[in-house]
């Protein structure tokens, strides 16, 4: 059975998991599996709110210490644990998690939005303790190191959606790629 990958990429708020969930309503045999969770997962262990910055600096200490790969490492390993036939990976924030999906034929898709839309979206979800900050130190958390390549990425990506508009605009492109793959 070949495996269809695909691979989001964007910066903070500009839509992956609102991509992703409208993916998995669509069709729900789709493993979702996102490159912060084992961030998350370790960070829960110790607090009961996890920050962006805290999952930048443990990702950054676990790519220092075990190599820019080591999240695609464990994605890797959840990949082959699945009997999906379509994985999304979502999160995809450096050139080996990027070529890793390029090397196994998946398609990378880049969802982008401008700067104010995104620190809307994420003041609004508060999935993570310093999601309601103020825009200024938005953009400087968006300035971390797992987050500098992402636009640089984008660039090689082979498809961009554009997400500044309405949510409907969003489902009909994702429905649109995912029956096209």
């Amino acid at each position: 059975m070949k495996k269809r990958i695909i691979g989001l990429l964007g910066e903070t708020g500009s839509g992956k998991d609102t991509f992703s969930n409208i993916i998995k309503n669509e069709v729900p045999s789709v493993l979702l599996l996102r490159f912060s969770k084992p961030l998350s997962d370790a960070l829960g262990v110790f607090f009961d709110e996890i920050k962006k910055e805290d999952q930048q600096w443990l990702a950054n200490n676990l790519r220092d210490r075990f190599g820019e790969d080591i999240l695609m490492k464990g994605i890797a390993k959840k990949m082959k644990e699945s009997s999906s036939e379509k994985i999304i990976l979502n999160g995809i924030r450096v050139r080996e998690e990027f070529n890793f999906i390029k090397d196994k034929g998946g398609t990378i898709i880049y969802i982008n939005a401008d700067p104010k839309i995104r620190w809307e979206r994420v003041r609004e979800r508060g999935e993570k303790k310093d999601d309601n900050v103020y825009y200024e130190k938005f953009l400087e958390i968006d300035k971390g190191r797992p987050e500098v390549q992402v636009r640089e990425l984008g660039e090689q990506a082979d498809i961009v959606i554009d997400n500044n508009k309405e949510l409907k605009d969003l489902k009909k492109k994702a429905i649109e790629i995912i029956n096209s793959l």
